[in-house]
């Protein structure tokens, strides 16, 4: 408390009031050495170099000068040498990744007491995964700050997340481990995250997408392409989701269940995202079901008609058929958003919340007892 006063009356004589200001307001504490925080929030595309004062501060050297002359020239090779260097957030990154691992672990660890380890790794990966950090990082105005070239901003929906992760790294390097449990619980969980919510939360990917090819009438199939062994001994799996026959994905798991579940998760995407994929799928559903109706249909009666008139007819028909699989394939597309619209995270909100762990505990597991 007395650190943060310190830090206020001090603010209107730093250079970089407004990064300041705006960090307080998402960290709860004012940065001691910003450069940590400037290079966390700096993407690789910005193509920033590094500055001698942020050598000295990312190396944790005391102020030290390149000196002149003859006399120190080794000297000034040596501290010049990481001059000009690319600066960007990927090594924060790296270093943020690890503690929020540890810091949500611990966390996970303490308020699940008795629960299985399987638990306790689904509930930290649902928590530190790219996607809840991305969105995190821009419910509390972390994106807003990141500089990066304009067209990797708008199109790599990483960028949030790495930088939140990057941002626990410079929060670790200047106030240490204790900092950064503080933060992500009175800054992250207090305010965004119902944790109890996510940890009874099971997205069941398998489901949604076996539930998607019955409406829609596509063949699917859980093909198993391999089961072995990894180094520990423990059992591995390898299924390939296939859908009228075209190829989704695949994933491994040390369960049937769980690379099921991965492939399922990522076809779903893939669905979603590459629309020649679906339609591939669509295609090979019309020939099949044309194939199984071919020899059902009635041999039509043989008529003479106008060479002009038979050939106006054919291409009405044509169109017709056309216009009939387009409006099909925008209909299934339609479906499709809408089946995987799950997989949007909306528990990330600043919303008050309604219920009390208890409820949510006691609801959760007695839905998990009656299924």
């Amino acid at each position: 408390m007395l650190n943060n006063l310190i830090d206020r009356i001090k603010l209107p004589f730093r250079k970089e009031k407004e990064l300041y200001f705006s960090l307080y307001k998402i960290l709860g504490f004012y940065p001691r050495k910003i450069t940590y925080y400037k290079v966390a929030l700096m993407h690789k595309s910005l193509g920033h170099r590094a500055t001698e004062e942020e050598l000295k501060v990312l190396e944790g050297k005391k102020n030290k000068k390149i000196k002149g002359g003859k006399k120190n020239a080794a000297e000034n090779r040596k501290g010049a040498k990481g001059l000009g260097k690319h600066l960007n957030n990927e090594r924060l990154e790296f270093l943020g990744d690890a503690i929020l691992d540890a810091v949500v672990g611990d966390i996970v660890y303490q308020r699940f007491p008795g629960k299985p380890e399987g638990f306790l790794t689904n509930t930290r990966s649902k928590l530190v995964q790219r996607e809840t950090l991305g969105k995190l990082a821009k419910e509390m105005g972390i994106s807003n700050l990141i500089l990066a070239s304009g067209r990797t901003s708008t199109h790599n929906s990483y960028i949030g997340g790495n930088a939140f992760e990057a941002l626990v790294g410079a929060v670790y390097l200047d106030r240490g481990y204790e900092a950064c449990q503080r933060f992500w619980i009175e800054r992250v969980m207090e305010k965004y995250l119902n944790i109890d919510k996510v940890a009874y939360k099971e997205v069941n990917f398998k489901s949604k997408l076996l539930e998607w090819s019955q409406k829609n009438r596509v063949q699917i199939e859980f093909r198993l392409e391999d089961q072995s062994q990894d180094s520990h001994g423990s059992p591995t799996f390898v299924y390939t989701v296939v859908l009228e026959g075209v190829e989704g994905c695949k994933a491994e798991g040390f369960s049937k269940k769980e690379s099921q579940q991965k492939a399922s998760e990522l076809t779903l995407k893939k669905l979603r995202s590459e629309n020649k994929f679906l339609t591939s799928i669509f295609d090979a559903k019309t020939a099949r079901t044309q194939m199984d109706e071919d020899p059902t249909v009635a041999v039509p009666e043989v008529e003479k008609q106008p060479q002009e008139t038979m050939f106006r007819n054919e291409q009405s028909d044509a169109v017709e058929v056309k216009s009939q699989e387009a409006a099909t394939v925008q209909e299934q597309k339609s479906e499709t958003e809408h089946a995987i619209d799950a997989l949007n995270l909306d528990d990330v909100s600043n919303a008050p919340k309604e219920k009390s762990k208890e409820d949510i505990i006691a609801e959760a597991e007695a839905a998990a007892y009656n299924s």
